[in-house]
């Protein structure tokens, strides 16, 4: 009896080969590491430019999206170079972090619980440093110190 070529079955994936899937990786890290990039250079980057900064190890179509999605988010500025554009940080880290801080702050309906709740979970070192900044900004521009 002459032998028939087995019909193939569907691709293997590492659920049905029994090899563990590749980790994923958190949350904003690439957007982490492409704004890291971006905070180091001198001036603003290509997504090719930005892909060298990266050791290579993303695919440039990867951060041309990520840089793509970081300026739709106002986290980063455009111009044109070339074909393309080069990107800039608008903020640099603890502006960005600020921002996020503020927008997640307007999300929410009931600020002032929002505020207690953050201001309960800060160190007492964390609340010195806040209670400070606060007293600061009552006095500036008033003439007291």
């Amino acid at each position: 009896m002459p032998e028939t070529p087995e019909t193939p079955g569907p691709p293997e994936t590492p659920e049905t080969s029994g090899a563990a899937p590749a980790p994923r990786r958190p949350a904003g890290e690439l957007e982490a590491g492409v704004l890291a990039a971006l905070w180091a250079a001198a001036g603003p980057l290509t997504p090719a430019e930005v892909q060298s900064a990266l050791g290579g190890r993303l695919a440039r179509t990867t951060v041309t999206t990520i840089l793509t999605r970081l300026h739709g988010k106002g986290a980063v500025s455009r111009s044109r170079a070339g074909r393309g554009y080069a990107y800039a940080p608008i903020h640099d880290s603890a502006g960005l972090t600020a921002r996020r801080m503020r927008s997640e702050l307007d999300k929410e309906d009931d600020r002032g619980t929002a505020l207690a709740r953050f201001v309960s979970e800060l160190t007492a070192e964390d609340e010195r440093l806040l209670r400070a900044l606060l007293d600061g900004a009552d006095g500036a521009g008033d003439g007291t110190p």
